[in-house]
């Protein structure tokens, strides 16, 4: 039943072989890792509008202008810096690779842990952005919103556990439409303000402030908006998953993507300074922009559809990228070793696992609202930004090989720039929530450094050197003892008893009392049936079953000496159905899972298979 649900949800497995035709070329590639910094402009002007219109009022939109303006600047700067970085590293990994190769394991591993991070804060960012436009349209599902948006993420989870190519076709079609959808509005919307001098009232009035702009209060406006920016490594980060030619078809991406948030962001900025969207917590401002320029029409209707999607799509940036990050961190063994395992439908369906699963915990957290995730969105992306352009920097430095002087500029300008904001943005948001990426960042590197070191420890007690050979095993000296468990005397003990017959014939058949009627009904049978086989009873007051087990094995009565082989052969039932397994006690898997961790005792499990 599960196998079915599980094929119809993710459809069925795929060969190894067909591994190459689930990578997407530039037309698929570009709404998959795109849709992020695409989406991201749905709420990065009302960010940048949050800080500035409680404080200036009318005047926040002429400031706004040049908030975005620098965020463009930077957009432009960090395009090129990473194009370079898709040239020199062709099997992806972006800030992680870049900075591990050029700065140190160290400085590798902060940059992996603000990248998951900022993964995870995508996925839950964007899902409850989504909401909050559907919410806007239709204000009755306010209060639904955590379940909505739990809703969506186990959506996108299950479509992209079916496989890069089948979530491209099925995420990349809307991502075109919002593209189209926005262009229309930009310029529908200059054209009715400029062309035929359309002045419509405001959806929200404006507050009546006159305050001065200051530094830190165009700083923290500058760094809300900056949420436009995540995303752009999403491209050097996937450069496994494009056709080949890789390295080209990822840069084409990432210049594609940058013209379209160009053209979308600054587009979007500029009609809000127009027609004076006002952020609010119940109706977005591009919901408002939306209903100025086409009324509450069927246009606004599809704008606030395609936004909302939009949204939701954008976490399939993180879905693309964050598992192919934990795959490549796993294979240098500094996070757990299945999630270099891919899935039935050849996705790392592990780390998309995970990623869905923090998500989920971040919302029920936040209560799925944006305005208290953003402030934690853009800080880990902006370091992991410094430290892959620092690493590019050094590497020219380096290597001073061909055009490096002006290729050392522009990593050198990215990283010079990325770091000013990765400050800025930690500390004028440090207390509004900043304060957990940069306690989160440290614990990261400081776990991922953990599971290095048992990793390094069980491969060293594992070596084995090349003058070591198998020992020469003489049984008339070294005895292999086999102790079999017996709760009751039926078919799946005989099965386990055969089994043992087969290895030795030193076998001890123990049974723990905690029944002293059910006690005499096993020794009535045994006699009946005269195995000829010692049957040891131990009785225990306390109903511990492991305990008496241990304690026969290590006592004078069972004498063994250190050379000698202890194997407990335990009979296990096997139901076909994984739910009947809760009408059976584990007894058997309990024992198990006790002896395993004893040196000197084997465990061997008979499955005995129960028809149905």
């Amino acid at each position: 039943m599960f196998g079915k649900i599980r094929n119809l949800l993710i459809g069925q497995a795929l060969k190894t072989e067909e591994l190459k035709s689930e990578k997407f070329n530039v037309f698929w590639g570009l709404p998959i890792l795109a849709s992020d910094a695409i989406s991201s402009v749905a709420y990065a002007g009302e960010e940048i509008l949050y800080v500035l219109i409680p404080l200036l009022g009318i005047l926040s939109y002429k400031y706004m202008l040049f908030a975005v303006g620098l965020i463009v600047l930077l957009l432009c700067i960090l395009v090129f810096s990473y194009r370079q970085t898709i040239q020199n590293y062709p099997d992806g990994g972006g800030s992680y690779i870049v900075a591990k190769d050029n700065l140190g394991v160290a400085p590798g591993l902060i940059a992996a842990a603000s990248l998951s991070i900022d993964y995870v804060l995508t996925v839950a960012v964007s899902t409850s952005a989504g909401t909050a436009a559907i919410a806007s349209a239709v204000p009755e599902l306010l209060n639904y919103k955590v379940i909505i948006t739990i809703g969506l993420i186990i959506f996108m989870t299950i479509g992209n556990l079916r496989g890069l190519r089948e979530s491209s076709h099925m995420f990349g079609i809307p991502a075109y439409i919002f593209m189209a959808v926005m262009f229309i509005t930009i310029i529908t919307g200059i054209v009715r303000y400029y062309v035929f001098g359309y002045r419509p009232t405001p959806v929200l009035s404006i507050p009546n402030v006159t305050g001065d702009i200051t530094l830190f209060i165009f700083i923290k406006a500058f760094t809300s908006g900056c949420t436009a920016l995540t995303g752009i490594e999403a491209v050097s980060n996937g450069i496994p998953n494009f056709k080949e030619p890789s390295q080209k078809n990822a840069e084409k991406v990432l210049l594609l993507l940058g013209v379209v948030i160009l053209i979308i962001f600054g587009g979007v900025s500029f009609l809000t300074t127009l027609y004076k969207g006002v952020p609010n917590s119940n109706i977005t401002v591009l919901s408002q922009v939306a209903a100025m320029v086409y009324g509450k029409g069927i246009m606004y209707y599809i704008v606030q559809a395609m936004t909302a999607i939009i949204l939701v799509m954008a976490a399939n940036t993180s879905f693309a990228g964050c598992p192919l990050l934990l795959a490549l961190i796993a294979k240098d063994g500094y996070m757990p070793r299945q999630f270099t395992k891919r899935g039935k439908r050849l996705s790392f369906s592990n780390g998309i696992v995970l990623l869905s699963i923090a998500a989920i915990i971040l919302i029920l957290l936040f209560k799925g609202d944006t305005h208290l995730l953003v402030p934690l969105y853009a800080v880990g992306v902006f370091i992991s930004f410094t430290l892959s352009q620092t690493g590019m920097f050094m590497k020219w430095i380096r290597s001073k090989k061909g055009a490096w002087r002006h290729k050392a500029f522009i990593n050198g300008l990215g990283a010079v720039l990325a770091g000013i904001t990765a400050i800025m943005q930690g500390v004028t948001k440090f207390k509004e929530g900043a304060w957990i990426v940069i306690i989160l960042v440290p614990v990261l590197v400081f776990m991922m450094l953990s599971i290095k070191k048992h990793y390094n420890k069980v491969a060293g007690q594992l070596k084995l050197p090349l003058d070591e050979k198998p020992k020469q095993i003489d049984m008339a000296v070294q005895k292999n003892y086999m102790i079999l468990p017996i709760d009751t005397l039926n078919k799946s003990f005989l099965k386990a008893l055969n089994y043992a017959r087969c290895i030795s014939d030193n076998i001890i058949v123990f049974h723990v009392s905690v029944d002293d009627g059910a006690t005499e009904k096993l020794k009535k049978r045994w006699d009946e049936y005269n195995l000829n086989i010692p049957l040891v009873i131990k009785k225990s007051p306390y109903r511990s079953l492991v305990g008496p087990l241990v304690k026969f094995i290590e006592s004078e009565e069972f004498v063994t000496t250190p050379r000698d082989t202890i194997t407990v052969v335990i009979p296990q039932f096997v139901v076909k159905k994984w739910w009947l397994n809760f009408l059976h006690n584990q007894t058997a898997l309990f024992v198990k899972s006790v002896l395993l961790k004893r040196r000197n005792i084997a465990v061997t499990t008979i499955p005995y298979i129960i028809e149905e």
